[in-house]
């Protein structure tokens, strides 16, 4: 962290606070006793916006100073900013801020940039201004596709709330989806900087999900909505353990991930500020599974109980197709009463039978943006099993196979094609 930001760090420390003592500024910020009296100099002498007391702490005099805020309400967000994320860990039932305030499960994800000093030092600080903001526009795009929720730009820092104000069912499962794609992201991104100014850039993430109580900190114009409580604070010290480009996240957010994503266990990790040491994960990749039922496939499924009546109708459904009678079945009901289940019988039950094609298509909240998406993922995977890690060539290949096996015209398909299963930055 360079002297500026710690510089505008305690401006806003001590005003709004009204008085700060050196002990905790020297604590806070980790200043020699030479940086201490630099800022002591730029906030008294420089920018007259605070006088010294008794040789022991500094009043604000700069006008307009809001009425010192709780230390419970602001410390766990100003300590992220540090270059130790965090070195106060909040209690995880902080009073709320406000009568309006809320009691969420949340997931918190925090990513910090790597090597931030020696960037600075590498470039002009107007060149760097433009870096930073790439990369931040760049992690605010991945954030919005997933409905997450930006809560402050912490210098070089994020701190991302899924579950407020906006939850879904699969807040967890979406906080590590983004994380991955920041990590993809970036990756693309410095294919930009690496020729324009000759820096790589290289994030790590850190994820965890538990009670928190979301409401108004601060006062006036510096007023935001913050979550008070340990996750926060949690989700900063796993990104501190997390490995250049990868995600890290707490057991808590593993047991929400219902499968979709392989992990790779990393143990108990002492985390400083907490009693006992955290099992923690570092997310791999997403798994193949595109539903819960293809998630929860490699540790079984129970009993489909009192569906004897429904599943009767779907196999005699499939008798009169096989007799050259086509048919059509809508299944309708509330989310969670096994219409999903009842499609997986009708494909257990008719997998050996001879030229039986049964695949559903499925739509994603993740893709509502894009046309045909359930024909591209029905396409991608059944029909020219597009793997993960194939380049653009490769799918393009296995494409045009595809399209020469039902004689297609290539000049004229390929493009078509193309067009709807490979993005044009790809091709």
């Amino acid at each position: 962290m360079t002297f500026e930001e710690i510089l505008d760090q305690a401006i806003a420390m001590v005003q709004r606070r009204g008085r700060v003592s050196y002990r905790t500024l020297t604590l806070q910020f980790q200043l020699n006793e030479e940086s201490l009296e630099a800022l002591k100099e730029e906030l008294i002498e420089v920018h007259h916006l605070a006088v010294d007391q008794d040789g022991k702490m500094l009043v604000w005099a700069g006008g307009s100073s809001p009425t010192p805020a709780p230390a419970a309400s602001h410390l766990p967000h100003q300590a992220i900013a540090q270059e130790d994320p965090l070195s106060y860990v909040a209690p995880p039932f902080a009073a709320p801020a406000s009568s309006d305030a809320e009691r969420r499960q949340l997931t918190v994800l925090f990513c910090d940039l790597v090597d931030s000093t020696r960037l600075s030092s590498q470039l002009d600080p107007e060149d760097l201004r433009e870096v930073v903001r790439a990369y931040q526009d760049t992690c605010a795009k991945v954030i919005a596709r997933f409905e997450g929720h930006i809560a402050q730009y912490l210098g070089d820092g994020l701190l991302v709330y899924f579950g407020y104000p906006l939850a879904h069912e699969d807040d967890a499962q979406r906080a590590v989806r983004a994380g991955l794609g920041i990590v993809e992201a970036l990756g693309q991104l410095n294919t930009c900087l690496a020729q324009e100014r000759g820096v790589p850039l290289a994030a790590r993430l850190g994820i965890h999900t538990s009670l928190v109580v979301v409401g108004d900190v601060g006062g006036g114009p510096r007023q935001e909505q913050l979550a008070l409580g340990e996750t926060p604070n949690l989700a900063a010290r796993l990104q501190g353990l997390a490995a250049p480009n990868t995600v890290v996240i707490s057991a808590a957010t593993f047991q929400l991930l219902g499968g979709f994503f392989a992990c790779q266990s990393l143990g108990t990790q002492p985390l400083r500020g907490l009693p006992q040491p955290l099992e923690v994960y570092q997310v791999l990749s997403e798994s193949t599974a595109r539903s819960r039922l293809e998630a929860a496939g490699s540790t079984g499924l129970t009993p489909l109980v009192s569906r004897e009546q429904e599943v009767a109708l779907l196999r005699e459904r499939w008798i009169q197709v096989k007799d050259g009678l086509g048919q059509v079945v809508l299944l309708s009901g509330e989310a969670g009463i096994g219409k999903s289940r009842l499609v997986q019988v009708l494909k257990e039950y008719v997998a050996a039978e001879p030229q039986a094609w049964l695949t559903p298509c499925q739509c994603s909240p993740y893709h509502q943006n894009t046309a045909l998406y359930p024909m591209i993922d029905l396409l991608e995977r059944v029909a020219l099993r597009f793997e993960r890690e194939e380049s653009p060539q490769q799918k393009l290949s296995k494409l045009e196979g595809f399209l020469v096996q039902y004689g297609l015209p290539l000049a004229e398909a390929v493009p078509l094609f193309a067009a709807l299963l490979i993005s044009p930055a790809d091709r």
